[in-house]
């Protein structure tokens, strides 16, 4: 029985009696064929879903800028000012058309460097607590309770800023007036009424350092707990103390995660209505005091939709959404030259 089953090709039964399942000559069985068969379509299908994805995301953002340009140049061909120096009131009714960015892009930027210079060393602070000091019965409740900052309607935070913060900002303001008065940044507002509600600058850059910390701590947390293990104990067979494991390994491993996370809160804060309506909604002078008030890009198109009745005032404040489209693309790809320089 045995020969003839040798003579026919079949291969032999198994000591339990059933049959082994025929192989190719390089060892694999229609079963392992088949499964690498699938394996290889289901690559392919995730891997064209992948690339659909990413030009649906480019095919979108392109087609807001175009919308932006489309709607935007007709309105600048007929504005009287320089869109880049103009510095007076905007004036949008009948033929008269008068507009330009200098003081929207002024207090758009300084809310945000406050919010980036307050909200970065708190979050990395954080976050290196959370990885490596903390114990971990506290780790989670912790974590959740940073996580749910986000969760915060934004006109929340405005109210709480305008209620809350700003009313008890104001001592401080006066004293920092009244001491630091000889600096450029605490100076004497022109407009004293802001700095007696709290709604300067100052407090607007502090509110948004409060909505934008869980983002920045979120991603640099998760970047820091991806530290490989060996990176560690390396550092620490070397006689390196805890801070010095967190200068020599954790810290250069998730430097880029920091910055994107930062750019991530940054744009969140470019980006900020609500909150910042409800705390600085008149405009400013373009100077350096904290103690003034101002009006951003976003600010100043929520505050005026009611104007946008026909397409040349329409066209604008929308010619200012591009400034911060811009603006915003510019600063995205500012950090990723940095995180890329910095691998």
């Amino acid at each position: 029985m045995t020969s003839l089953s040798k003579e026919s090709g079949a291969i032999p039964p198994d000591s339990d009696g059933t049959s082994l399942p025929e192989s190719s000559p390089d060892g694999a069985t229609p079963s392992n064929l088949h499964s690498g068969a699938r394996h290889r379509v289901a690559d392919q299908v995730f891997r064209n879903l992948a690339v659909g994805s990413g030009f649906v995301v480019s095919l979108v953002i392109g087609l807001i800028a175009l919308f932006l340009l489309a709607q935007a140049i007709p309105s600048l061909a007929k504005n009287e000012e320089n869109f880049f120096t103009y510095t007076g009131d905007w004036i949008t009714s009948g033929n008269q058309l008068a507009f330009g960015i200098p003081q929207l892009f002024y207090a758009t930027v300084v809310v945000s460097v406050i919010a980036l210079l307050i909200a970065m060393p708190v979050a990395l602070g954080i976050s290196i607590f959370l990885t490596e000091y903390a114990p971990k019965r506290l780790v989670g409740p912790i974590t959740y309770t940073v996580d749910l900052l986000a969760a915060v309607p934004s006109i929340v935070y405005g109210l709480w800023g305008i209620l809350v913060l700003g009313p008890a900002l104001v001592p401080v303001n006066e004293w920092l007036v009244g001491h630091l008065g000889f600096l450029p940044f605490f100076q004497q507002p022109t407009q004293v009424a802001n700095m007696s509600t709290g709604g300067t600058l100052l407090t607007a850059g502090i509110v948004l350092a409060v909505m934008i910390l869980p983002i920045i701590t979120a991603v640099t947390r998760e970047v820091f707990m991806q530290t490989p293990k060996g990176h560690r104990e390396a550092a620490l067979a070397l006689g390196a103390t805890k801070f010095e494991v967190v200068k020599l390994a954790v810290l250069p491993f998730g430097f880029s995660g920091y910055i994107s996370g930062s750019m991530l809160g940054l744009g969140r804060a470019l980006g900020e209505t609500m909150a910042l309506l409800l705390i600085i909604s008149t405009a400013g002078p373009m100077n350096f005091n904290l103690m003034e008030s101002g009006e951003t890009f976003a600010t100043k198109i929520a505050n005026n939709a009611a104007e946008f009745d026909s397409p040349a005032k329409t066209g604008a404040y929308i010619s200012a959404g591009l400034t911060l489209f811009v603006l915003t693309f510019i600063v995205n790809a500012a950090a990723r030259a940095v995180v890329a320089g910095k691998k």
